[in-house]
């Protein structure tokens, strides 16, 4: 078997699925149709917005197929139709078994993080937010329970003490991309030889940390329950997306929903002039980029060189200072 006779059928929907659906299409695979999320609206308009994988596979002339439910049974019957031997996901949503057992090389899925570690909808930043040295990227067959399957292939990267979420992402895609290539080399090798893909079930762990889906008041910061270092973890965990954020007073003005992008740990327990220093539970952090409501993303240094001071209450009696 070449790659040319295995037929694929690929499931993903956002930018972190384009890469591998790219390497795919580029390195000659033969992916013969896309499922991806249904058009949405977005936008002050409200405008109908392509998921980036459709406009991948659009771009490049593949079927895309967006399935509003996954059981419907005309969808089904368009799947079969296609007669895939293998089914390829990278984050998409989770499959019902009449969708994943329908190859006959089954369903692999790539995950962004080391199983059994993180299974959820974001463990890029549940990572990144616990403070973990190191992440990765497993490849595994689909099965009932989200996450649990045999893996197939697993590798691991570092985590920087100050990278943030955004570039921990980026090289996770890149590195995936290899990932599910060489998956799907060792299973045209495997049907070529004849014999079953090797799998390894997921190890027994005793405290599993998970990775559920991330809301906007999930991501808060509440300096008075967290340290310093806590409160650094937790912001470049989701810098620059979602977004941490806050409520602060700062030179004795409010200012409400601030995305803080980054911070760093300070010893100092006040604030000099041109810095802005919060208290945690332990220690304190300095904001070094922010964006409060209609501003754009700035230096912290740039955001107090355009505070406008607090008016001078007058002096009492009417009498002027000289």
């Amino acid at each position: 078997m070449t790659k040319q006779d295995l037929k694929i059928v690929y499931l993903g929907t956002p930018e972190f699925a384009v890469a591998s659906l790219r390497a795919l299409v580029e390195g000659g695979y033969n992916v013969v149709a896309v499922v991806t999320m249904p058009d949405k609206p977005a936008g002050r308009g409200h405008q109908m917005q392509f998921s980036d994988v459709k406009k991948y596979a659009l771009s490049v002339g593949l079927p895309v197929l967006q399935p509003e439910k996954l059981k419907d049974e005309a969808f089904l019957e368009e799947l079969r139709s296609y007669h895939a031997d293998l089914q390829i996901v990278v984050a998409f949503r989770m499959l019902p078994e009449a969708v994943w057992t329908m190859p006959r090389f089954g369903t692999f899925n790539l995950h962004a993080s080391l199983l059994p570690q993180y299974r959820g909808a974001a463990p890029i930043n549940w990572a990144v937010m616990n403070g973990d040295k190191e992440t990765g990227a497993t490849t595994f067959m689909l099965k009932h329970e989200i996450d649990t399957g045999n893996m197939i292939l697993q590798e691991r990267i570092p985590i920087g003490p100050d990278e943030n979420v955004g570039s921990v992402h980026d090289r996770l895609m890149e590195m995936g991309t290899r990932l599910v290539t060489r998956t799907v080399d060792l299973i045209i090798d495997c049907a070529s030889k004849g014999i079953e893909v090797p799998t390894t079930p997921q190890p027994e762990i005793s405290e599993l940390r998970p990775a559920p889906k991330i809301f906007k008041e999930d991501c808060e910061i509440k300096f008075n329950e967290k340290t310093a270092e806590e409160v650094h973890n937790f912001v470049r965990g989701l810098s620059p997306y979602p977004a941490a954020w806050a409520n602060l007073t700062i030179h004795g003005q409010t200012f409400e929903n601030v995305k803080i992008y980054k911070v760093e740990t300070s010893p100092q327990p006040s604030p000099k002039e041109r810095e802005i220093i919060i208290p945690c539970r332990e220690g304190a952090v300095r904001i070094l980029e922010l964006q409060v409501p209609g501003k754009k993303r700035m230096e912290a240094s740039a955001f107090l060189n355009g505070l406008k001071p607090l008016p001078c209450p007058p002096l009492k009696g009417g009498s002027q200072e000289r």
